[in-house]
């Protein structure tokens, strides 16, 4: 699991960071449907990284509520699995 979270993470930071260039080169984007199933499969902290560090999708209300609605998922899922295993 350990190894699947860091691969899965690396890759968020990657595809978060190519948005941003190909936003900056006004090129065809990473859809924010691709980027946010990332997040939702195990890549929040590479996502959020990659969010803080290029200033990427931050400014975007809607991208963050959504980006904070996987977390709060993610977090209540952790808890029960922690609680109920």
């Amino acid at each position: 699991m350990f190894y699947f979270l860091l691969v899965i993470n690396f890759f968020s930071f990657i595809i978060y960071r190519a948005d941003k260039r190909k936003a900056e080169k006004h090129e065809r984007r990473i859809s924010e449907k691709k980027l946010l199933a990332v997040s939702l499969f195990g890549g929040t902290l590479g996502a959020f990284l990659a969010m803080v560090i290029f200033r990427h999708k931050i400014s975007k209300t809607s991208f963050v509520l959504k980006f904070g609605c996987i977390v709060l998922i993610q977090v209540v899922f952790i808890y029960l699995f922690e609680n109920y295993s």
